[in-house]
């Protein structure tokens, strides 16, 4: 199995933001966003970029020590509607607050509020970042109803790629299951994706479920439920990220789309669909 163990308890300096990832308070790149806002302190000063950290210093997130995690934890969660995927607590319908996980965890990536269905949530940064890596094309797959009928025209176009946010999506897998209903399996995560997709072909979503990530499938959990990702599923989780990609005929670039373009879409919006 893959070694996500946190390495925290070593006594060699590591930088900053991997020491915060491992002890579960958030991932590589939040972390020097922290450290940016002047939110991070080390012995009582303000942290800086790049800088190392030893286990035995002082560390704080807005005036609360933190403390090496011992174990990591991963969780598959069946969002409700109304929930939103956010650690902030003016937020009243945060995640973290309406799962009520006894250890600090937060969400991998986002499912918007108007959405259901899953989402994994971990105390580990390091196996975060590498799932959200859009580059490395981990599937997510939804169900999703709208208000008109789909048609072949409709599924075509889904399937070749849409223009949105000033870019143009990956080709994807898309299915009809229904009158008013389709799956759609993504290997990206722009803003909004899958309404902004049906929308450009002017089709609203009424109603929308994601069912599984990487191998992952949310199954027969209960809304508003959780379970531990544990077992051979884990392993399978961990033998996928190994090897770094999930790239299929449905995935790659389609001749006379722009190279970089996608690139650009995704750096300019957080994962969400």
């Amino acid at each position: 199995m893959m070694d996500y163990s946190f390495k925290t308890a070593s006594r060699e300096p590591v930088r900053l933001n991997k020491y915060l990832s491992d002890a579960g308070v958030c991932s590589r790149r939040q972390a020097d966003r922290y450290v940016e806002e002047g939110r991070i302190t080390v012995d009582g000063k303000a942290a800086v970029m790049g800088q190392k950290v030893t286990p035995s210093q002082k560390i704080c997130l807005d005036g609360k020590e933190i403390m090496a995690s011992r174990k990591r934890i991963i969780l598959a969660v069946n969002k409700p509607r109304g929930i939103v995927c956010t650690t902030e607590k003016r937020e009243k319908d945060n995640i973290v607050d309406f799962i009520g996980y006894p250890e600090r965890i937060y969400p991998m990536g986002r499912l918007d509020k108007d959405s259901e269905g899953l989402i994994l949530m971990t105390n580990d940064g390091e196996l975060m970042d590498q799932i959200l890596r859009a580059r490395n094309y981990h599937e997510k797959e939804y169900i999703v109803r709208v208000n008109r009928p789909v048609t072949m025209d409709f599924l075509n176009q889904m399937r070749s790629g849409v223009p949105i946010l000033d870019t143009v999506t990956r080709p994807c897998k898309v299915e009809k299951i229904g009158p008013y209903m389709f799956k759609i399996v993504l290997t990206q995560g722009l803003n909004r994706q899958i309404r902004r997709m049906c929308e450009a072909l002017d089709y609203r979503v009424r109603w929308l479920k994601r069912v599984r990530i990487m191998n992952i499938n949310l199954g027969q959990l209960p809304t508003g439920e959780y379970r531990e990702i544990k077992g051979s599923e884990l392993e399978e989780l961990e033998r996928m990220l190994r090897s770094g990609s999930q790239r299929s005929p449905h995935a790659r670039r389609t001749s006379g789309q722009r190279p970089g373009r996608s690139e650009k879409g995704r750096r300019k919006n957080a994962p969400e669909s």
